[in-house]
């Protein structure tokens, strides 16, 4: 599994799953759906395993079961993207930003960027300058 996947699993910690059952989800990340039968070749286990590895994937609500018996076949439930959460900007990251969008920042727009006192935005810039 590439880094890209892996950090797509880690969205799923809070659920218990099977190193098979990542496998299988990561294979439905890339293909629009999985039989039991591509669940047995992607696992080599047995029918009755990849049915109740399956279910349980159902259950845990990370994909979806549709039609049954012999046609049944599984879909992701949940978005295919990575989802990673954006790192919070400093007070600096900030005014640098303004920055570049105006090429000039006065303490009056520094105070209310950052949502801070008069006395703190002058701090921040003559602390940046």
């Amino acid at each position: 599994m590439n880094p890209e996947a892996i950090a797509w699993l880690n969205q799923f910690t809070d659920h218990t799953l099977e190193d098979r059952q990542r496998l299988a989800l990561v294979y439905l990340r890339h293909n629009e759906q999985m039989t039991n039968g591509d669940y047995r070749r992607l696992n080599h286990v047995d029918s009755v395993t990849a049915n109740r590895e399956l279910r349980g994937l159902v259950q845990a609500g990370l994909i979806e079961q549709n039609s049954t018996r012999r046609w049944a076949y599984y879909t992701l439930n949940v978005p295919s993207a990575v989802q990673v959460p954006s790192p919070s900007q400093t007070d600096e990251e900030k005014v640098l930003g303004y920055l570049r969008d105006r090429g000039f920042i006065k303490r009056a727009d520094c105070q209310q960027l950052l949502g801070i006192s008069a006395v703190q935005a002058r701090y921040i810039l003559q602390k940046m300058i």
